[in-house]
């Protein structure tokens, strides 16, 4: 069978879709510059579940280096990409832009200009429900316009989603962009609300809860989101017929160009949320609660009706289950 290039595939989502791919039978290589943005030995443990499949092939890969991946493309011809690399969180982006601009502009580029001169066939790649930004009318839904994000993360985000549809214009690359929604789970990234929140409870320490508890996440569980993933691999986009720059769909295109949100569609208290880890945990939780945080949002809320007519599949794992399943990893894994 082909194989599927993953990038960051040490990270939490790039860990979950290569090991759907390689259940499946499907080769995988998986490339990531294993950055220390968090901890390293947790990515270096997700990679040792993935080497243990001889069809898993590791490169450790900068995508920013335009000559190292154009030399991956050549080698391998992949006909499908699935693209996970990114820097990732939205406070860090306050703090250090040049490493958004650095992975999530110029590493895009390169993969696109991978995907555009050695024959791949789809380009699948991460977006965010961060690119909502401003918009206060819910659910978020593909079809409204985003054009004001409130973190840098979300404008490189954004910025992806546009890259991508010149691609597919200019060259008949087909793409599709997913916007995640709150992803969480086993093997989670520790700079995260929840795992943070499991070890201050477990350290007896409190929780920083912002906007004086007044959040609202769309959690959506890991296993949900490679399933998401993998559906939409094998969905190859082509025009819409029906699209006009009359009125025009910022979900579709006349070129191969389609974003879909995935989540949960069911948006959840995040003090609901400590309420059900502190269930999972056994012990209550110290609440310090704080204002809103810069580059934050109060809620956010998934329309999945694009995703849903597309591959028929609705992500819909309750935060019971999925909370219940990360805890369990994390006391498994840290021996807690």
């Amino acid at each position: 069978m082909d194989t599927v290039l993953v990038t960051g595939v040490a990270g939490f989502i790039g860990l979950h879709v290569a090991e759907r791919y390689l259940a499946a039978g499907r080769p995988v290589v998986g490339i990531d510059n294993l950055n220390d943005y968090y901890d390293v030995s947790l990515k270096e443990a997700r990679l040792a579940r993935l080497a243990a499949d001889p069809n898993f092939r590791f490169v450790r890969m900068d995508i920013a280096d335009h000559a190292a991946v154009d030399v991956l493309f050549s080698e391998h011809r992949f006909r499908l990409v699935v693209h996970l690399a990114a820097q990732a969180g939205v406070r860090y982006s306050l703090k250090n832009p040049r490493a958004y601009a650095h992975s999530n502009v110029d590493g895009f580029l390169n993969i696109l200009e991978g995907c555009r001169h050695h024959g791949c066939e789809h380009l699948v790649y991460a977006s965010s429900s961060s690119v909502y930004g401003k918009l206060t009318k819910m659910p978020f839904s593909v079809h409204d316009n985003v054009d004001h994000p409130v973190s840098l993360y979300a404008a490189t985000k954004k910025a992806n989603e546009l890259f991508a549809h010149s691609y597919s214009h200019l060259y008949g690359l087909p793409t599709t962009g997913l916007r995640f929604f709150t992803v969480y789970g086993p093997w989670y990234r520790p700079d995260m609300a929840l795992f943070i929140f499991t070890k201050a409870i477990l350290a007896g320490e409190p929780i920083t809860v912002f906007n004086n508890g007044a959040m609202q996440r769309d959690f959506t569980y890991i296993d949900d989101v490679a399933e998401g993933v993998l559906r939409v691999g094998e969905a190859v986009p082509s025009g819409n017929a029906a699209w006009t720059g009359m009125a025009p769909d910022p979900a579709s295109s006349s070129a191969p160009y389609r974003i879909y949100n995935i989540g949960n569609n069911r948006p959840v208290a995040l003090l609901r949320l400590i309420e059900v880890l502190e269930t999972c945990l056994g012990r209550k939780a110290v609440r310090q609660l704080l204002p809103m945080q810069a580059g934050d949002v109060p809620a956010t809320y998934a329309d999945i009706d694009a995703l849903t007519e597309a591959v028929g599949f609705r992500p819909s794992t309750p935060i019971e289950v999925g909370v219940e399943r990360f805890v369990r990893w994390y006391r498994d894994y840290y021996g807690v």
